[in-house]
């Protein structure tokens, strides 16, 4: 049992929180009970994962796409009505962690799902501290359809893949050097081709990364926003029960995005 306070302090040392400029408040956004003993963890505060928090009597929830983005209508009413109201009537305290869970070195989005695929040594693509896209190294290089096969297997999803071989004569054959940034980080493919990566994964993919990919010979590996975040939250939440002794559960509500 620990008082809600005292663990946003241990969330926001743990992942940095206050050194990361961000599009939401990180920390502690909707306030609930006082002392917290069991914990819903999850992807994003959708109105299914409240309700499954308040089915399982859960405490708080702790998530990495929460509420109050920057330039959202600011009124609550409607879905975000809805959402809020059940936590509150609940009682149930909502923690949100955006950019530090993207970026942390040990239990990141990136970190956890460069473990996951075998890719080691992460390191910033940006010149920054706080960089949000890495890249890393697999242990042997490999055929972009074995990596595509290898992406699969870990996040049971079919990613989309843009093999700039089949466009781009400098294309490299094999993939050894890799970016990523999970989520909607597509945009960053043409860094990770100005510093030498082989491939770099994302969640998402837009019309632009296609001819990023095919004209600068980088091939491209879309594999979900959903499925590429699930891992950061998860590793934060069985820290808090490792480090704290809290109840902590994971609740994937699935999302095809």
């Amino acid at each position: 049992m620990m008082n809600n306070l005292e663990l946003e302090q241990i969330l926001n040392q743990k992942l940095n929180s206050q050194a990361i400029s961000d599009y939401a408040p990180n920390g502690l956004q909707v306030e609930g009970k006082a002392e917290i003993q069991k914990i819903i963890t999850g992807v994003t505060a959708t109105q299914a994962l409240i309700d499954a928090a308040v089915a399982k009597q859960a405490d708080a929830i702790l998530v990495h796409h929460g509420y109050f983005w920057k330039s959202e209508n600011p009124c609550i009413r409607g879905m975000k009505g809805k959402r809020i109201k059940t936590l509150l009537v609940n009682d149930i305290n909502l923690y949100g962690y955006h950019l530090p869970v993207d970026v942390h070195s040990e239990l990141g989005n990136n970190a956890q799902l460069a473990h996951l695929l075998g890719i080691a040594n992460l390191q910033p693509l940006e010149d920054s501290p706080h960089s949000i896209p890495m890249f890393g190294e697999l242990s042997e290089a490999i055929s972009v359809n074995h990596f595509a096969t290898r992406i699969e297997q870990v996040l049971q999803r079919k990613p989309t893949v843009c093999d700039a071989s089949e466009f781009s004569q400098n294309a490299p054959h094999l993939i050894r050097k890799v970016g990523i940034c999970t989520g909607g980080g597509q945009g960053y493919i043409d860094l990770a081709a100005q510093m030498g990566c082989d491939a770099f994964i994302s969640g998402e993919i837009s019309e632009q990364t296609t001819h990023s990919a095919r004209e600068q010979g980088i091939h491209y590996f879309a594999c979900g926003h959903h499925a590429t975040e699930r891992y950061g939250i998860k590793a934060l939440g069985e820290w808090l029960a490792q480090q704290y002794g809290f109840n902590v559960e994971f609740v994937d509500i699935d999302n095809p995005a």
